[in-house]
């Protein structure tokens, strides 16, 4: 069995495990308190109401002292004007009781076979944050994630995955700012129409012009050859003058020049034709590429520049979303890891180290959430302690009050609570260190400590408790 599976296994034994409850219990000249016995309903909760400065909390100090040893003993215990010392009796579900009495209040703890113990029996099974709830409601968030992972068992786990979300999270927001600048710079980066995608090359355009004017020259050459064609065809004809004078003597030398004649003229229109034909190729485009070729050069390196800061930008917008997943997925592994751990309240979790219920930390969490997750993580601290001593739930109105009892009577839980009030929701109101309406004889005499036992059918339920209805 896995070291999960064994804490799983462990903290379902202790869901079903019954944790022990006060039985009854009775508080003489402590601090404000003169005289209050208390049968406590088993599971939900008993309020001892009453005003200020009147014992409500002398009556919570008194379970610690007894419960918890000298270390929760009041600096000034003894009622003020007694002449007699503090004396408490508890009586617990599991047949073990606390007594302190005399001068010094000294401890006696008898188990159920009536063998005498000490605090050492007392601690086995009473949780000191069930004395002194506070000790836990005061600790630092921190403190407060560190003892619920304690308790479920993934600490170690929970804290790798906290480590890899921070270092993905923080790797995203550099590349995501990386993103960001380089998006805004190409969009910032001017952008040239109508020019090639790569630089023009100075000696590629020499080359073309180079071949343009070697044309150019054929082209003049045969120009020059029509001209020295004209000449002789101009030659032909003062040729033929001077041998028509001659043409009786010299017939057929005539004849043969006008043959002459005829062919020149025939190769004079074939070369004007030809000629007339030929068409120069301009140079003028090239040179002003030449001129212009370093204008046009800076416009292309600039779109392959921003080109180039979009490639990028798109490159980090892919890498961000890659990390974005892989945030997602830790995300979603430590939602998984959590929500198979067995929580001791749904809604609790644990997010950067610090303890929240219901998605919101300790200091957004309303009084009563909060009284309601610490009674929950102090219970399973110690599931053999069924109690908890809870001081000023006056914080809580009424419905919040009832759903709080519910859900105590749910976990079979009891809670001994205080609260500034004389109302019906009180199951004890303290006056002047007395409940209310009796004498100091009239508690003292009250049955002794091992009558007291429970009826379920006389015990309050809050699922019963309707204001105006005790």
């Amino acid at each position: 069995m896995t070291g999960k599976m064994k804490q799983l296994a462990i903290d379902k034994a202790n869901e079903n495990k019954e944790g022990i409850k006060i039985n009854y219990l009775k508080i003489e000249d402590t601090k404000k308190v003169k005289a209050v016995v208390l049968t406590p309903s088993k599971n939900g909760l008993t309020i001892i109401g009453g005003k200020n400065e009147n014992g409500k909390t002398s009556v919570l100090s008194g379970i610690a002292w007894a419960c918890g040893g000298n270390k929760k003993a009041p600096s000034d215990a003894q009622r003020e004007g007694s002449l007699t010392p503090p004396q408490m009796d508890i009586t617990f579900s599991n047949g073990i009781k606390a007594e302190r009495s005399g001068k010094n209040s000294s401890l006696k703890v008898t188990d159920t076979n009536g063998v005498k113990a000490g605090q050492t029996l007392l601690d086995s099974f009473i949780s000191e944050f069930a004395l002194d709830l506070p000790k836990f409601m005061n600790q630092n968030d921190i403190d407060k994630a560190k003892t619920l992972l304690k308790i479920i068992g993934v600490g170690d786990e929970l804290v790798k995955l906290d480590m890899e979300e921070k270092a993905i999270y923080a790797k995203r927001t550099t590349i995501g700012q990386i993103k960001d600048s380089k998006i805004k710079h190409s969009e910032e980066m001017q952008e040239f129409p109508n020019v090639p995608e790569l630089p023009i090359s100075a000696s590629e355009l020499i080359k073309s012009q180079q071949l343009i004017l070697a044309k150019n020259g054929e082209n003049q050459l045969k120009r020059n050859n029509v001209e020295n064609i004209g000449n002789a065809v101009q030659r032909s004809i003062e040729n033929c003058s001077n041998l028509h004078r001659q043409m009786e003597a010299l017939s057929e030398r005539i004849e043969l020049e006008e043959a002459i004649k005829t062919q020149n003229m025939e190769d004079m229109f074939i070369a004007e034709k030809t000629v007339k034909e030929l068409e120069d190729e301009s140079t003028i485009e090239i040179e002003k590429q030449l001129n212009d070729i370093e204008t046009t050069n800076s416009q292309v390196r600039a779109n392959m520049d921003k080109s180039k800061a979009i490639d990028e930008a798109n490159e980090y917008s892919t890498q961000y979303t890659n990390e974005t997943t892989k945030l997602e997925d830790v995300r979603k592994e430590r939602l998984r890891l959590l929500s198979t751990a067995n929580l001791p309240l749904p809604g609790l979790s644990v997010r950067d180290n610090v303890l929240t219920y219901k998605d919101k930390a300790w200091d957004c969490m309303s009084g009563s959430e909060q009284l309601k997750v610490a009674v929950a993580i102090v219970r399973r601290l110690n599931p053999d302690c069924g109690f908890v001593l809870i001081d000023k739930l006056e914080q809580m109105d009424i419905d919040t009050l009832n759903e709080f009892g519910l859900w105590l009577e749910s976990e079979g839980l009891q809670a001994i609570a205080t609260r500034v009030s004389t109302g019906e929701e009180c199951s004890i109101i303290i006056e002047d260190g007395l409940p209310q309406g009796q004498s100091y004889l009239d508690v003292t005499n009250e049955v002794k400590a091992e009558t007291f036992t429970y009826e379920s059918s006389t015990q309050p339920s809050w699922s019963n408790f309707k204001p105006g209805n005790k």
